[in-house]
């Protein structure tokens, strides 16, 4: 594979690289002809049963930008700063801000101005976010395929 084919990242071939026409059932994708390994297909597979069954449940849509500055007030410590989160997203602060927007006019996160220094607003996490968390993970549980018990030997 040459430099060309490669994204600023350094890692991934473009999407010119991967273009449709280059793809058949049968071998997948591929660059120039050489088969390419895009993914762990259970693991995809498990994404896209818990993304079918949240578009199916009527929850509000959220962007992959919304969902992941959600998931970063949830999952990383706090406290959050429209500022540290744009940086953490490398995203412009206006684009946080409208994320933060959408997310609060659903009630799943709010802003917080800090008590010891009134310039600062805090982003802080809702009861209802974290409902709304609780009910996606639920989704990528019922994602997962089952597994059979463990058979222990007889001694």
């Amino acid at each position: 594979m040459t430099s060309e084919t490669l994204t600023k990242r350094g890692n991934m071939p473009d999407a010119k690289a991967l273009c449709p026409r280059n793809e058949s059932p049968q071998r997948g994708p591929t660059v120039g002809n050489e088969p390419v390994a895009t993914h762990d297909p259970q693991t995809l597979s498990i994404w896209m049963t818990a993304l079918v069954d949240y578009v199916r449940s009527g929850e509000p849509d959220l962007t992959n930008r919304q969902m992941a500055l959600l998931l970063l007030v949830y999952l990383k410590p706090g406290p959050h700063t429209v500022r540290g989160l744009a940086r953490a997203l490398n995203v412009s602060k206006p684009v946080v801000t409208r994320a933060l927007n959408r997310l609060g006019a659903l009630g799943y996160l709010r802003r917080q101005r800090d008590d010891s220094d009134k310039r600062n607003i805090f982003v802080a996490r809702t009861s209802e976010g974290a409902d709304f968390l609780e009910e996606f993970g639920q989704f990528i549980g019922d994602g997962e395929p089952q597994r059979p018990p463990l058979r222990h030997a007889a001694a």
